[in-house]
């Protein structure tokens, strides 16, 4: 309740008070003359002084202590309706604050979780960061000791995690990937531009690779069964002939030929799929 009400209530309660007081000394008055008595009759109305002092003063402690009982329980009222007033305000900011709290509750435990996620993610990349190492610590032994295997044998050279063998004679398509296979290899797999080109380098030009289509017509494939994902052919090749359904590299492109042809080959091995053993002339499985 504001200031103004509250002040609205004292002033109508005054004026209250101030009207009875003005009721009850004029009843008084007329109540202390004796309208019995015929001497009386005739004369008019009037207290004795003294009498009417004392009933004033009476009446005036009576007024007063009504105006108090009012006044207090005005107050007492107005107390009240502040105090539920209040009461409503701070229960609204309650439920307001446990709302944010329990808000900021559950963001902090998805900061948890996503924290604890990220450190799971960090432990499982630390993880792969250190097996990736020691692989690559395996794989330099692997290479280090191959390389002192295949050092200063006859053809042999290393490339990009690959062993190569070029052969110093000549041979048909068949003989020459029987020979790569007794040394636990196989004809070349040409599959970047990188690997074409190694050869151009190396100044090996018409040899055969393990390429062909034998078993169906214009479906080339490499000798591990594989598609191929890079072509080199030269402009016009293959031309489609029959029975010329094996692959010769030269350095200006591929070349499709017949099997009992005489070339050169090449024999490759990838170190990361097998496991090498040395021998005084070549590596086998």
């Amino acid at each position: 309740m504001s200031d103004a009400i509250y002040d609205d209530v004292i002033r109508t309660e005054s004026e209250r008070v101030e009207m009875a007081v003005d009721i009850y000394e004029s009843v008084d008055c007329v109540r202390d003359h004796d309208f019995g008595t015929e001497t009386n009759t005739h004369q008019p109305l009037q207290c004795a002084g003294s009498d009417c002092v004392k009933i004033r003063s009476s009446r005036a402690a009576v007024v007063c202590l009504v105006l108090l009982c009012v006044l207090l329980l005005t107050a007492v009222i107005v107390l009240c309706v502040h105090i539920h007033t209040n009461n409503t305000n701070y229960t609204q900011e309650r439920d307001e604050l446990l709302t944010q709290i329990n808000n900021l509750t559950k963001e902090k435990n998805q900061m948890l979780t996503n924290t604890t996620n990220l450190t799971d993610e960090r432990d499982q990349l630390l993880t792969n960061n250190s097996n990736h190492i020691q692989l690559n610590k395996q794989l330099n032994q692997v290479k280090n000791e191959l390389l002192k295997c295949f050092n200063g044998m006859d053809g042999w050279f290393y490339y990009k995690f690959s062993f190569y063998y070029i052969s110093s004679e000549r041979k048909s398509w068949t003989e020459s990937r029987r020979d790569c296979t007794e040394r636990g290899a196989d004809l070349i797999i040409i599959n970047n531009s990188d690997e074409q080109n190694l050869f151009k380098r190396e100044q090996v030009s018409g040899f055969w690779i393990g390429l062909t289509d034998s078993d169906v017509e214009g479906s080339w494939k490499w000798v591990d069964g594989s598609s191929m994902t890079s072509e080199f052919w030269k402009s016009g090749e293959p031309n489609g002939e029959r029975k010329e359904n094996y692959a010769v590299s030269y350095s200006s492109g591929w070349y499709d030929y017949p099997c009992n042809n005489d070339f050169k080959w090449i024999c490759e091995k990838n170190i990361l799929e097998t496991t090498f053993i040395c021998n005084r002339d070549h590596f086998v499985i």
